[in-house]
């Protein structure tokens, strides 16, 4: 499957849990892309190219449904389990610290790493996503349903490719405003239709999203002392300001921007606009550069139609 090379060169490397695919773009401070659910790191293929100039990129493939190779089949894939796993692929990549920006499902993962590893996080960004009773969004508890039945997220998969499906509030039409690239698409989807082990963990991580793991973060997130910006969508119908709002309260160094004509996926809608926030709040907040972390087993190149 050819993937968009904005994001930089594909590579791959080995956690406890699985192998990780990711792309890398850009020398300097490095910034971590976390996506959600039933995406992957192509969500940010807009984003990127205006950061990499100045940072190094790293966009790995979670897994979380677009993900091409299978974790171990004992892995833990519930949200605490997914936390441990970015930790693990940061090590793997040789990184001690980094900025995290993060959407969707990835922003409740990202909340949970920041109150197990802070001292993981240099900055940490997060976008419309999951947060405090919202885990995930009452629209999408169906996932949770779909994922207990056999064979239930392959025929998800199926009337997803749909673009009249697609633009339904229960597929895409409430996360991008305008509609996704066919492409991209594409990337989400044609994972678990081809292999019924990228299914396996999309549904072990399903089964197990609860809003108890955001809630019992939230108690914890006072004590993140790191700078936090919140970039929310004004028109968000999944997490509303409101929760932006509260979560600006709880952390206490925070920064919320706003941005118009945007839903939950602003890397999608607004992609040009979040770059430059992004880079704004960077050059504002500087701190200590990353020291690298040697990897035990180094990343190597893949193939970008592997």
């Amino acid at each position: 499957m050819s993937r968009f090379e904005s994001l930089g060169e594909l590579k791959e490397v080995r956690t406890p849990a699985g192998p990780i695919r990711y792309r890398e773009r850009g020398t300097g401070e490095p910034i971590v892309f976390v996506h959600g659910l039933l995406v992957n790191g192509d969500l940010w293929r807009n984003v990127v190219p205006a950061l990499s100039a100045h940072y190094r990129c790293v966009t790995p493939d979670l897994p979380l449904g677009g993900h091409d190779l299978p974790m171990n089949a004992d892995a833990d894939l519930s949200p605490a389990g997914l936390a441990e796993i970015l930790v693990a692929f940061l090590d793997a990549i040789g990184l001690e610290r980094a900025t995290l920006v993060a959407n969707d499902t990835g922003g409740a993962v990202s909340q949970l790493v920041a109150v197990s590893h802070p001292e993981r996080i240099e900055r940490l960004v997060l976008t419309p996503c999951d947060c405090f009773d919202i885990f995930p969004p009452k629209l999408f508890n169906y996932l949770k349903l779909v994922a207990r039945v056999p064979g239930g997220l392959y025929v998800l998969g199926q009337s997803a490719r749909l673009p009249a499906m697609q633009r339904l509030p229960l597929a895409f039409g409430w996360l991008a405003k305008r509609g996704i690239d066919a492409r991209a698409v594409s990337s989400y989807l044609e994972p678990g239709l081809r292999n019924a082990a990228v299914r396996r963990d999309t549904a072990k991580f399903c089964k197990t999203v609860s809003p108890r793991y955001t809630i019992e973060a939230a108690k914890k997130l006072p004590g993140f002392d790191r700078p936090v910006l919140l970039v929310w969508a004004r028109e968000d119908k999944l997490f509303p300001l409101a929760y932006a709002e509260r979560l600006a309260r709880t952390f206490p160094d925070a920064k919320l921007v706003t941005v118009d004509d945007s839903y939950t996926f602003v890397p999608e809608d607004r992609p040009e606009e979040l770059a430059r926030i992004i880079a704004d709040f960077i050059a504002a907040r500087p701190v200590e550069a990353a020291r690298p972390r040697v990897a035990a087993a180094g990343p190597r190149p893949v193939s970008p139609r592997a």
